[in-house]
């Protein structure tokens, strides 16, 4: 089962960027879909942004035009670039892997977005 680890989380201004990176370790990282969720207090864990292994993306309404996940399997790494960030962006990010059925989640990295 691949493990992943989640990092470049952090305090921003509003209308500031971030750049998360998800770090898997174990093979066969080319073939697995992978997601950004997130989960703000007293909410839900929401998807944000998925990939497929053959590089197509999703994003929930709310990051549309603002989010951008990538992904770059020579690193076995996936990336979610934030832009234009909002107050209401601040929650633990997630990142998951999907396979077979088989779901795997990183420990979570915070983003608080503030003045």
């Amino acid at each position: 089962q691949v493990q992943l680890a989640e990092s470049g989380g952090g305090l921003v201004q509003p209308g500031g960027s971030l750049r998360l990176s998800c770090t898997a370790s174990g093979s066969g990282f080319s073939t697995y879909a992978m997601g950004w969720y997130r989960q703000a207090p007293g909410n839900q864990r929401e998807l944000v942004a998925s990939i497929t292994s053959r590089g197509v993306t999703s994003y929930a309404d709310s990051v549309k035009g603002r989010f951008g996940i990538s992904r770059d399997n020579t690193k076995k790494t996936v990336y979610l670039q934030m832009n234009s960030l909002k107050p209401e962006d601040t929650a633990v990010y997630y990142c998951s892997s999907q396979r077979l059925g088989s779901t795997s989640w990183g420990q979570g990295t915070q983003v608080t977005v503030s003045s």
